[in-house]
């Protein structure tokens, strides 16, 4: 049989950091999405995030899903860490997981129907993507014969570790090109840095009540997901309020500096200096 919570309090105490860490994960979408919508514009929302994202949340989605509701897969992890340990996926990241690809991908469709500039998907984010789908494809096929979907979903787990880690660097390289983060919002990543620290300390509960650290490195990707997104949210946090802070005219209005010329100059017109 699988453990069981000692604490009661421990368990609703769990239950509540799990949810307002699901409402903030989720919220931290909505920023992005309704400063494209007033815009009309994804200019300085760097594409390949997006993609890279839509990859990272998919594969989430898989293990949470896979490892949350197959009993079969289930069995496997207790008997590689034992029955008295607790499956490390709860409903919250179930349910988080299918709202991340769900408004990424409706992120995405921003994309095809609002300002976009010179801005495309570039070729390596292509390749990266391409790659990604074809090991995990390959990896579906070693597992099947012998039935070894808790190694499956590791490594989709393991995806999204890599994922989470690559698609943030070209947006905070973008930020540092463009001397701006104009046009990507900070909301998403105050409430993105809310869910990643209530993230670990859920994880961190379940593990005092169980006397064991078995949680934290039984689901490795949700441990080095809350530190990588803590990590990054941090350095877009200084980008926007000590590197590159938003200069507003007196009506309050952001002043778009001619550092963002080269991303919307239309390509038959030359490039001019700055003033």
């Amino acid at each position: 049989m699988s453990s069981s919570w000692n604490s009661v309090g421990l368990e609703v105490l769990y239950q509540v950091i799990g949810w307002i860490a699901f409402a903030a994960w989720s919220f931290s979408f909505y920023p992005q999405v309704v400063l494209n919508y007033k815009r009309k514009s994804v200019v300085g929302l760097n594409f390949d995030f997006l993609v890279l994202n839509l990859t990272k949340h998919s594969s989430y989605l898989i293990y949470n899903a896979a490892l949350f509701f197959s009993p079969v897969i289930q069995k496997q992890y207790h008997d590689k860490f034992g029955d008295k340990e607790m499956i490390p996926v709860a409903a919250n990241d179930v349910a988080f997981s299918v709202h991340a690809v769900t408004l990424t991908a409706f992120t995405l469709s921003q994309v095809l129907i609002y300002e976009r500039g010179n801005q495309k998907v570039s070729k390596v984010c292509i390749s990266i993507t391409a790659v990604v789908w074809t090991a995990a494809i390959v990896c579906l096929i070693v597992a099947w014969p012998k039935s070894n979907w808790l190694w499956l979903i590791d490594v989709f787990n393991t995806i999204q570790v890599l994922m989470t880690a690559i698609k943030y660097i070209p947006q905070a390289v973008m930020n540092f090109r463009r001397k701006s983060t104009t046009g990507w919002s900070i909301g998403n990543i105050l409430l993105d840095l809310t869910g990643g620290v209530l993230n670990f300390g859920q994880m961190g509960v379940q593990s005092i009540d169980q006397h064991t650290l078995v949680n934290f490195y039984g689901n490795i990707g949700k441990t080095l997901l809350s530190l990588e997104v803590v990590f990054f949210d941090v350095i877009f946090i200084i980008q926007h309020y000590v590197l590159y802070p938003v200069k507003r005219d007196e009506n309050g209005k952001a002043i778009i500096s001619e550092r963002v010329a080269p991303l919307i100059r239309p390509l038959d017109k030359p490039e001019e200096d700055s003033v």
